[in-house]
């Protein structure tokens, strides 16, 4: 592969990451899709795959910046609200730490191809608007009244989405409505869990395969990373409003085309 079609590749491969992690059709099944049809495939390239989810989470420390480093101060300072979001942060975050670890290798080696994400979209998408039909009236407002139980709760949901395909932001999301939060609510604490579950799983990553990195690669991942942080600003910014006004059934409606897409391909093109 020449240098021109590798640097092209690491700028679809950002730009589909940047677009897809805070939306609940899941950035690691795209990605996946994705490599299977550019032949981007191997343990350096998943690498790339898992380094450049570090530039979304920028944009989300970016977009609520404000906000975050108001928390910062607030734990200085000792405000309730303050230590009260962290905790709920933390308690969402434990589950997916916990699991991650033990269960990291077997996920990788089984549950990473692409008839599993395939399968995953389509079926996620049918419980996205099954969930839709169910969601109970909103009784949560602001993460900073989350129960523990509530936030840990949607810590187990976000595990479901370590089956690639799932989504992670959709699992939060839709556990969280069906948990009676409410949808800005929802969408919002989706955002601040990925920043410790991604950096944990980004760090976790690069330390099983420290190996494989490449001075060569670098240049890969840091256009991968500057095109998957732009994109994601976008998406982050638009989201919200987006959901407010039309819920979650067009992206599981999306899911399901893609999935059936690409298992036609799977099964009848992919060689």
């Amino acid at each position: 592969m020449t240098d021109l079609a590798q640097y092209l590749d690491a700028i679809l491969l950002g730009l589909l990451e940047g677009l897809t992690e805070f939306i609940p059709v899941s950035s690691t099944g795209h990605l996946i899709l994705l490599g299977e049809m550019l032949g981007f495939k191997g343990q350096a390239e998943d690498l790339f795959k898992v380094v450049i989810q570090l530039g979304a989470i920028l944009a989300i420390l970016l977009v609520y910046f404000q906000k975050l480093w108001g928390v910062v101060r607030g734990l200085v300072q000792g405000n309730g609200e303050s230590y009260r979001f962290t905790a709920a942060i933390l308690l969402a975050f434990l589950p997916a730490a916990v699991i991650g670890v033990f269960a990291h290798s077997y996920i990788k080696s089984v549950l990473f191809n692409p008839t599993v994400v395939s399968v995953a979209l389509i079926t996620g998408g049918i419980a996205i608007l099954l969930a839709e039909r169910l969601v109970p009236r909103p009784q949560h407002f602001a993460v900073e009244a989350f129960p523990p139980k509530l936030s840990l709760s949607i810590g187990f949901a976000q595990c479901l989405a370590m089956i690639p395909g799932v989504s992670r932001s959709g699992a939060t999301i839709i556990g969280a409505l069906l948990m009676g939060v409410e949808r800005k609510a929802a969408a919002e604490f989706s955002f601040f869990v990925a920043i410790p579950t991604m950096l944990g799983a980004a760090t976790y990553d690069l330390y099983k395969n420290r190996e494989v990195l490449a001075v060569d690669s670098v240049g890969m991942i840091a256009v991968g990373f500057i095109v998957a942080f732009l994109s994601a600003l976008l998406v982050v910014r638009w989201l919200v409003a987006f959901v407010g006004r039309h819920g979650f059934a067009p992206f599981a409606w999306y899911r399901i085309v893609i999935g059936s897409i690409m298992l036609v391909w799977l099964t009848f093109f992919a060689g």
